[in-house]
């Protein structure tokens, strides 16, 4: 072994193994997860009104899942694209920070699309009132899938700046992940109180439109600070942080593996290729720990607010009066439920250090979500049980104890999320720094555990739901088989990471 250029050992003539830096102070991390509320402030309208707003352009409930491919297929694919070429950036403004930058400004495009995918519609001749609008639900489509694209082009290179930032420390990893996971949870706090408030839209009059009703206006609104928002954190986070310059030879050295990349027929899925081929037997097993949490959280990410409308109030699409009552309620659950978030986000590291270890934790509350997604049952048939008319045969929302359960089940549903925000990208990216391998490759691999279920979900979750009846009830009780499966993985076979260790000199690892 011989010592190679400043930031790295080179191991033979083929086997480079990155030696992080020095640590950087605890407030540019800081800075740089606060961006994640913005992106999440955005992610929170998607969760919170999008899957309602999809249906209402004429879309039916057992083909929206669909939709959401747009997530998965482009994360699959943008996030391992984006981590690789930001591990070899030689640009003078960073690694990181030239693709943080350009997520905000497609962020910024997309948005605008999508709130105004009904005004654009009909302008392109779609007609006004119920029924499918075709021309609405393509705009809509583009601009979902450049939005997914950019989240994706933002999330991955942070949190492969907070790693370098933590210049390969354990302790420093975890807690830059539990500051990203905490953001996250105040831009869904303010993501999910934007969507409630049914009224924002008089804040922006021009929102509201012939072909964009009240609901649509108001989802426009809500997108217009958005912008600002993310637009603002990212400014300032890309200002007042500097990320360390390359060494000229090592500068030279990725300019050379790139150029050889650029002879190869397929440069990018090679290195996708090679490593998952060399992936350390740890990293194997958070990947399937990783895939069957997601399988959990993602027909309740997709439904939720439609569970709360559908299954607790007794709305329908297009009922201007329960159906809505129960979205607006429905993001009043996930604003309490980003409210745990937050405060739990806080307390991962510590209550990793009383249980005995970070893997134990997500194991414990792994079964924790799945208590909490086969609990939705037992709160649709007491709303079915409870449910009241009024003297003129209408029917009437959701008692007081009904509503108050479904929103207790949005809150405690809190303390796993804090987990799954955190904990599965801090061991890829202790796993990773211990094998030398580079962070934004690495995430980008993790992500892929993320994206598959995610398609899986959306492939087969409307018509799964369809064959029991058209409820969203049959999504949640794979969803809470799935993370039981994960919580028992954890437990039993994901190993405990090294407190701090040294990144040793890999024999593989990612390439």
């Amino acid at each position: 072994m011989e010592n190679g250029t400043k930031g790295k050992l080179t191991v033979s003539s083929s086997l480079q193994v990155e030696q992080p830096l020095a640590p950087s102070k605890l407030w540019k991390i800081i800075v740089v997860a606060s961006i994640a509320a913005g992106v999440q402030f955005g992610w929170a309208l998607q969760l919170s009104l999008l899957t309602p707003y999809v249906q209402l352009l004429g879309i039916p409930h057992q083909f929206a899942s669909f939709i959401w491919l747009c997530g998965p297929i482009s994360g699959m694919i943008v996030q391992p694209v984006v981590g690789y070429y930001s591990d070899n950036c030689t640009s003078r403004f960073g690694r990181r920070r030239p693709f943080i930058a350009a997520g905000a400004a497609l962020v910024t495009i997309a948005v605008f699309l999508i709130g105004f995918a009904a005004d654009l519609g009909h302008a392109s001749g779609d007609p006004l009132g119920k029924g499918s609008k075709p021309r609405a639900i393509a705009v809509f489509v583009v601009g979902f899938w450049i939005l997914d694209v950019a989240n994706n082009m933002l999330q991955g290179p942070c949190r492969a700046l907070l790693a370098d930032l933590s210049g390969g420390k354990s302790g420093r990893m975890r807690t830059s992940n539990a500051f990203f996971s905490f953001f996250m949870a105040v831009g869904n706090i303010l993501g999910y109180a934007a969507g409630s408030y049914s009224r924002l839209f008089k804040v922006f009059p021009f929102s509201k439109t012939k072909a964009c009703d009240m609901y649509c206006a108001n989802l426009k609104s809500c997108f217009f600070i958005a912008i600002f928002l993310l637009l603002s954190l990212t400014t300032i986070a890309l200002t007042l942080v500097r990320e360390n310059e390359l060494p000229e030879k090592d500068e030279q050295e990725i300019d050379e593996k790139l150029a050889g990349a650029g002879k190869s027929k397929v440069p990018f899925f090679g290195e996708i290729f090679g490593a998952l081929k060399d992936l350390p037997r740890p990293m194997w097993i958070l990947l399937l720990v990783t895939c069957l949490n997601w399988i959990a959280w993602f027909p309740f990410f997709l439904y939720d607010t439609d569970w709360m409308a559908k299954e607790v109030f007794g709305g329908q699409v297009g009922d201007a009066r329960l159906y809505d009552l129960g979205v607006r309620a429905g993001a009043l659950g996930l604003l309490l439920q980003s409210v745990v978030l937050g405060f739990m986000s806080l307390a991962v590291e510590f209550l990793g250090k009383k249980i005995g270890g970070a893997k134990r934790l997500w194991g414990i509350l792994n079964f924790v979500l799945a208590i909490c997604l086969a609990l939705t049952i037992l709160v649709t048939k007491m709303a079915e049980k409870s449910r009241q008319h009024d003297a003129a045969g209408t029917l009437m929302g959701p008692t007081p104890g009904v509503k108050i359960g479904a929103l207790l089940l949005f809150a405690a549903l809190g303390i796993p999320l804090a987990v799954t925000f955190s904990i599965p990208f801090a061991l890829a990216s202790i796993f990773s720094s211990n094998a030398g391998s580079g962070q934004g490759l690495s995430l980008g691999v993790l992500n892929l555990a993320i994206v598959v279920p995610q398609m899986l979900v959306s492939l087969v979750g409307g018509p799964w739901d369809a064959l029991f009846g058209g409820g969203n009830l049959p999504g949640f009780v794979v969803g809470a088989v799935a993370a039981a499966a994960s919580g028992v993985l954890a437990l039993t076979m994901l190993p405990s990471p090294p407190a701090d260790a040294k990144p040793a000199v890999a024999m593989g690892g990612f390439h």
